[in-house]
């Protein structure tokens, strides 16, 4: 069975959220741990990242929320190691002016055409995304955009439950 590693945002996924309650349902889907989810540094959630997937392998499907989508997108611009898909879900806007000063490292995100399939997933009024943005990137990374009318941040807070 193909393996998903979840990558959750700052803070991690609370029990409310999506991704914890996937990976409460599902034996094959399991959470990228960080050693700090509140004050988080990239280079350190990459490698991070670089870690479970070699362990996962190349039947792996990744599937990113918010600064994790960040973490995710310089992961797949620095590895040579493979996976089977990604999925990134509320993308933030690091100049945005709603983007935790606590994050570091993570303000340039790679312009890069992806090399597997990966959809991006947005909601009209996220406070931390930016529409223009995340359409732009879909399309220099090639990949397919599902765009939900007003779900905020696709987090906890969105009342989505499992969110098939």
């Amino acid at each position: 069975m193909t393996k998903v590693l979840t990558i959750p945002g700052i803070n991690n996924s609370g029990s409310d959220h999506w991704q914890t309650l996937w990976e409460a349902k599902h034996d094959h889907i399991e959470r990228i741990q960080q050693a700090d989810w509140d004050f988080p540094h990239c280079d350190n959630w990459v490698k991070n990242i670089e870690s479970a997937v070699q362990k996962s392998g190349a039947d792996t499907i990744l599937v990113a929320h918010s600064l994790g989508t960040l973490a995710l997108a310089q992961w797949i611009g620095q590895t040579k190691l493979p996976i089977k898909a990604a999925s990134f879900v509320s993308i933030p806007d690091p100049q945005g002016i709603n983007f935790p000063k606590e994050a570091q490292g993570f303000d340039s995100i790679p312009n890069l055409h992806l090399s597997f399939p990966s959809i991006i997933v947005m909601s009209t009024d996220d406070p931390y995304g930016n529409v223009d943005k995340t359409k732009a990137l879909a399309q220099a990374w090639g990949s397919e955009l599902v765009v939900l009318e007003n779900c905020g941040h696709i987090n906890a807070s969105s009342n989505l439950g499992e969110w098939q």
